[in-house]
């Protein structure tokens, strides 16, 4: 170690051969960093012990012991080291053991040095870190335990090169939790590049993936990178990855083992650096189960897997979120943000929200259109497509009321208010245009229509032409 210049950075580099040793020290000290090295598990213990290090390198198989023996060591004795291993070729299995055990990434052997120098940057920028990041955690909104959980989750995977794998019912914020894991890691600088698997036709997928040649296939004009290229130096997040075709996953796990990708009408491969983040809301154990998922495809995107909460299971955040997300409609719109009175509040907090927190917010998009503008209501909240037993948690006490009355009867009565005042709100909002109150009201045309009528809300005109389409009984 270059003991003359206090600015040098060290690594220490494990390995038990020499040649091997030499090759990376020559490497580093082209990188300005200064290097001591092991030639087994015990050197590199007394070392640890003896030196601080940015960084260290270590070969998987060592006279003495393993490298993921090292991993472990590190992780919990020198916890904040960035580790990478030394792989053997195409021995998948040994990298997902290291990621898994907090390796902070991988290199197959033979050594390319563009991946060493990629990887050795990506790790000093971590060790060197002393700051957080300008995107906190803390858009990831609420106080539960199970967000807090999710918060702490994403900062120990942003330190990690590491795939992950985010499960959670569709809307439950898969894409936010993987924009944050990149915008807090050593990838901030590079591109997010977000792709819904099952959007791409199977016929373009590799095109779109790897890119291609000119002259490739009719069509192809020019070369045309892929998604790969547009992510290196950065994080690739694969939205319903479920969905890619068998034949696709194949492509897509040699891809990431390999870490190269060849445009399809190409001839040599090219290296790519890219961080894989991949999300579903399917089960892929039962999809490996009845072989539509590829077994070996599954262990390399899961390595390390992120669970996002369902949000009924946390009640207590929907009051923060329902804020954060009128403010952001209200901002967008560009007007004034209406409160939301306490019987909406506790209303919202009432609801099972399948569709997360999506749902939630396309709910209060509708509500801010049909509120006076200055408070949502419960009424507000309502769409005529929710189950009634959704809509109602109270009766009104109105002098009306008569007890003798059937609860069906009070209840149908109770809906058909709500509806007729919903339709008004929105006929008002929309100066009276049909269309544009069907859309703000989340229904056809034609349903609006039968509705006005049934209501008894519809002009002559209306009920005549509603009579002519026999369908005031549908």
């Amino acid at each position: 170690m270059n003991q003359s210049n206090h600015q040098k950075l060290t690594c220490l580099i494990v390995d038990d051969e020499t040649d091997i040793r030499e090759l990376l020290v020559m490497t580093l000290d082209r990188m300005n960093i200064a290097t001591q090295g092991a030639s087994c598990v015990t050197e590199a213990k007394a070392l640890l012990k003896q030196y601080p290090f940015a960084l260290c390198l270590t070969d998987m198989q060592m006279p003495d012991g393993s490298g993921l023996e090292l991993v472990n060591y590190i992780t919990e004795h020198h916890a904040g080291l960035p580790v990478a291993v030394i792989t053997a070729h195409a021995s998948a299995d040994n990298a997902v053991s290291a990621l898994k055990a907090g390796a902070f990434d991988y290199l197959s052997k033979p050594i390319s040095l563009k991946q060493l120098r990629t990887v050795v940057e990506f790790a000093l920028k971590l060790s060197t870190q002393t700051t957080p990041q300008v995107h906190s955690t803390l858009e990831m909104i609420g106080e539960s335990e199970q967000i807090q959980t999710v918060r702490s989750m994403i900062a120990k995977l942003a330190r990690s090169q590491a795939p992950v794998y985010i499960s959670g019912e569709s809307g439950s914020g898969k894409e936010l939790a993987a924009k944050l894991i990149h915008q807090n890691s050593a990838r901030a600088d590079g591109a997010f590049i977000a792709v819904n698997c099952g959007a791409i036709p199977e016929n373009l997928m590799e095109s779109e993936f790897f890119g291609y040649k000119k002259g490739a296939f009719t069509g192809a004009n020019q070369d045309k990178e892929g998604l790969f290229q547009a992510a290196n130096g950065g994080t690739l997040f694969l939205d319903e990855v479920a969905d890619l075709p068998l034949a696709m996953q194949v492509k897509l796990l040699r891809a990431i083992q390999e870490k190269k990708v060849r445009m399809v009408g190409g001839n040599t491969e090219e290296t790519v650096d890219v961080r894989i983040i991949s999300a579903t809301h399917k089960n892929l154990t039962q999809m490996m189960d009845a072989g539509q998922f590829r077994q070996d495809l599954y262990y390399r995107l899961n390595v390390i897997q992120l669970k996002m909460p369902a949000l009924r299971d946390r009640p207590a955040d929907i009051p923060l979120l329902a804020q954060m997300l009128l403010s952001k409609l209200c901002r967008h719109q560009n007007i004034v943000r209406p409160e939301i009175d306490a019987q909406a509040q506790a209303y919202l907090s009432s609801l099972s929200f399948p569709g997360n927190v999506r749902e939630l917010e396309n709910m209060l998009e509708r509500a801010l259109a049909l509120s006076d503008g200055t408070t949502i209501t419960q009424e507000d909240l309502y769409s005529h497509d929710q189950p009634a037993h959704e809509q109602l948690i109270e009766l009104p006490n109105k002098p009306s009321f008569d007890p003798d009355q059937t609860l069906e009867l009070c209840l149908t009565d109770y809906l058909e208010d709500i509806e007729k005042r919903a339709i008004i709100k929105a006929l008002n909002k929309t100066n009276q245009n049909k269309t544009a109150a069907a859309k703000l009201l989340g229904v056809t045309f034609r349903t609006l229509r039968y509705r006005l009528t049934k209501l008894g809300l519809a002009k002559e005109e209306d009920a005549e032409l509603e009579g002519e389409d026999g369908n005031t009984n549908t």
